[in-house]
């Protein structure tokens, strides 16, 4: 059985959808620890304001999801149009 043009086409969409997900999962990652960590201390220093701190955490929280999403789609992209 002899490696033919498609078997690589096939092996490098699927490396390619693997460091999609990987480095696109990084930065979010990174992003929504420090936004929740910055929150907590937030409220520690202001209990009164936790509510209003609370929104702001969760709409920083998915602006910063939302390059992880844009890398799940690439990633399908590849592994299931390619």
């Amino acid at each position: 059985m002899a490696i033919e043009g498609i078997h690589i086409i096939h092996a490098a969409s699927f490396l390619g959808a693997g460091l999609a997900m990987g480095l696109g999962a990084i930065g979010p990652g990174i992003g929504e620890g420090f936004v929740g960590g910055k929150a907590c201390e937030a409220i520690g220093k202001n209990p009164a304001e936790a509510g209003l701190l609370t929104r702001t955490m969760l709409v920083g929280q998915a602006v910063s999801e939302s390059t992880g999403i844009y890398s799940l789609v690439i990633a399908l992209l590849l592994l299931f149009v390619v």
